[in-house]
């Protein structure tokens, strides 16, 4: 890691700093105002202000010990794969959606009402609160903001809710988009933080300004190789690159290294995700953290995941969510500040201060609607990180948006002792899912009852799939194609040294990489070098800006090829060839519609065994997502078992070709690539 990095060790100094903080911050009682006059609402206490400007519904003044955190108001026109909604910066925490039927919209304009609250929580301390709903008049929605503002505290605690009830008009659309963002319009903010590992230098507006698009929000940064972000990180920028995945996903935001503050004191701004019981797709669902705007990315079809309808009767409030902003001398690093956000992060902080405000708070659960989980799972051998997920009853914890009331929970199991627990979960009936890496497939358990004020354990026995003998397995089966080629391997031309995958995706020529094609011999081969992350259908073209002439030759079909006695399979009953895959993209896109217009809406899957094709896996619409080429190798996880008589195999070397049809592409509205392709969690043979 480079010496010039922000990101250092928590010193002693900084613990000392952060004791004395934490009293300052929570011991001293000052004052806490709520008010309002004509043109906004205001919540202040000691060290922080925030105002809501009644004619937008966001707020427009945010201030840390006197600290400008947003500056100036600023408009820019939307653009394909940029921000949607107003266009507005300097402005935030404020509530954006894509839920009308025109797609985008930002509320507050149009008519909104307001509910100022002040109170004293059961802990005896002083709290604001600000509520922002408006209806829009078109479709009758009702879309709702809430801020919250503790004495004693710098941040603010946010919830959103959407409501839509109409029986004329019973459907209305998805909801695509559903998010709270915090918008500055400041050179205060220097850098961008998804977690400890991933982090850069924000582009500067010398570099920005040079940008040329190579991609749907992706820009090649490379005419200004002095700047810090492309000296540092990657000659291009796209939010994708900074994307996670929510499984341990707890803190990220924008850091100020002191060079542009009043008196050079650093800053950080963050969202401290301390619950995701109230969002959708479980812990493999992954969206966009930061990018010079800090998102509460609530709702979305990023990368694959399915998004709930909106229908008559849709009532969901999302949250709480914590959006923290710190300060530290000139000299405390960003990862020092980050460390003191993450004191905040535990669905139960703050759970007083959350019961007490909840008669103001439609549909927000308190802890006398919950109860802690507890779970003991006998665990397969060489289960690795196994983790417990609560979510939809009857479904994959995927796809739990067909239910807009399930809650989702998940927390890891100890290993060695099976025990898990999850605090603060709220009564229902859940489904039960257990995966680790290292393990094929996952337990699945239904009816797990939660009942509220009661402790009860759940106990199941987990024994990895077996289809008979296994002849090999090629990956690890963690959900991810982060194992391959230009997965989590990490760029070593730049001393951030970003995981590969991170970066835009053209920069690794598959023609290049693979002049031969892919072909891989079990036993000798490595998957690191000699697997890709992503089996593309066809390589180059739209939006490839370093390859614009589509590359067909050994694209589509790759080889695996190992060596097998014939005692292994002779008088064997039926082989098994399992294909798990972290990530699957079809001509449907990430839209999850079938479009009869395209060939490969559904897209078939083929496997060659010695030359005998099975029948192929037709890969659903409804299950693609655009993965590689938005920075991930996590995204919505499908697998299919091909089942065949072994006579199929001979005494010798064995070939096995993966297919997908050659040069499958689809029609892109945005700058996104056209070809389909697949993404490898795992591969497995077995013989019974």
């Amino acid at each position: 890691m480079a010496s010039s990095s922000p990101l250092l060790t928590c010193s002693r100094n900084f613990l000392q700093f952060t004791f004395l903080l934490s009293i300052f911050s929570f011991g001293v009682r000052g004052f806490l105002n709520a008010t309002q006059d004509n043109k906004q609402l205001i919540l202040e206490n000691d060290r922080f202000h925030a105002a809501v400007n009644k004619s937008t519904g966001a707020i427009y003044a945010l201030s840390l010990d006197g600290q400008d955190l947003l500056g100036t108001i600023n408009y820019v026109t939307p653009t394909p794969g940029g921000a949607t909604g107003s266009g507005n910066s300097g402005i935030g925490p404020y509530l954006d959606c894509y839920c009308i039927p025109s797609g985008s919209y930002t509320p507050g304009s149009i008519n909104p009402k307001y509910q100022l609250i002040s109170g004293i929580d059961s802990t005896n301390t002083s709290y604001g609160g600000i509520v922002m709903s408006e209806t829009y008049p078109p479709t009758g929605q009702t879309l709702e903001q809430y801020w919250f503002l503790r004495d004693g505290e710098t941040g603010l605690h946010t919830f959103s809710r959407l409501a839509y009830y109409n029986k004329t008009t019973p459907f209305l659309r998805n909801l695509q988009e559903f998010r709270t963002l915090f918008r500055p319009n400041t050179p205060l903010w220097t850098h961008l933080l998804t977690n400890s590992e991933q982090y850069a230098p924000l582009p500067s507006k010398n570099a920005t300004s040079h940008e040329i698009t190579v991609q749907d929000a992706t820009w090649y940064l490379g005419n200004t190789p002095n700047d810090p972000y492309v000296l540092e990180e990657a000659d291009y920028f796209t939010k994708y690159t900074f994307q996670d995945t929510w499984r341990d996903h707890d803190v990220h935001g924008m850091y100020s290294d002191g060079t542009t503050s009043d008196d050079n004191s650093t800053f950080g701004s963050w969202l401290v995700m301390n619950t995701k019981d109230t969002y959708f797709g479980g812990p493999l669902h992954s969206d966009l953290i930061v990018d010079g705007i800090v998102y509460n990315y609530i709702v979305s079809n990023h990368h694959g995941d399915g998004t709930p309808n909106i229908t008559d009767g849709f009532d969901r409030t999302f949250g709480p969510q914590y959006y923290y902003f710190n300060k530290g001398s000139k000299t405390t690093s960003m990862e020092e500040l980050r460390q003191d956000a993450l004191q905040f992060y535990s669905p139960t902080w703050n759970s007083a201060f959350y019961d007490s405000i909840a008669q103001h708070v439609p549909n927000y659960v308190p802890s006398s609607g919950r109860t802690t989980w507890k779970g003991h799972i006998d665990l397969p051998a060489g289960a690795i990180k196994p983790l417990a997920v609560l979510a939809q009853n009857g479904v994959d914890f995927q796809d739990n948006v067909l239910d807009t009331t399930a809650y989702q929970y998940w927390a890891d199991i100890d290993p060695s002792t099976g025990d898990v627990s999850i605090p603060a979960v709220k009564a229902g009936i859940y489904r039960l899912t257990v995966y680790a890496e290292g393990v094929f497939g996952q337990y699945v358990q239904d009816d797990v009852e939660v009942i509220a004020g009661e402790v009860h354990t759940t106990h199941a026995r987990w024994r990895e799939e077996n289809a008979g003998t296994e002849i090999w397995r090629i990956g690890t089966p963690d959900k991810s194609s982060g194992e391959y080629r230009h997965g989590y391997a990490p760029d070593e031309t730049h001393p951030l040294h970003p995981s590969q995958y991170r970066i835009y995706w053209a920069v690794y020529d598959f023609p290049s990489d693979f002049p031969d094609g892919v072909v891989f011999r079990v036993g000798e081969s490595n998957e690191a070098e000699d697997l890709n992350y992503v089996h593309w259908s066809v390589f180059g073209g739209y939006a490839n800006s370093l390859r614009p002439e589509p590359y067909y030759e050994n694209v589509n079909n790759w080889t695996i090829l190992w060596d097998m006695d014939g005692a292994v399979f002779e008088g064997k009953r039926e082989a098994t060839f399992t294909v798990q895959l972290a990530g699957a993209k079809t001509a449907a896109g990430n839209t999850d519609v079938y479009n009869a217009s395209e060939p490969f809406s559904n897209l078939p899957y083929t496997v060659v065994v010695n030359g005998h094709e099975l029948e192929p896996w037709v890969i659903p619409y409804y299950h693609s997502s655009s993965c590689a080429v938005r920075s991930a190798v996590i995204c919505y996880n499908i697998a299919n078992k091909f089942t065949f008589d072994p006579k199929f195999f001979v005494n010798g070397t064995n070939e096995i070709v993966l297919s997908l049809p050659a040069n499958a592409t689809d029609y892109e509205s945005a700058v996104l690539p056209q070809t389909t392709y697949v993404q490898y969690d795992a591969l497995r043979l077995e013989i019974e």
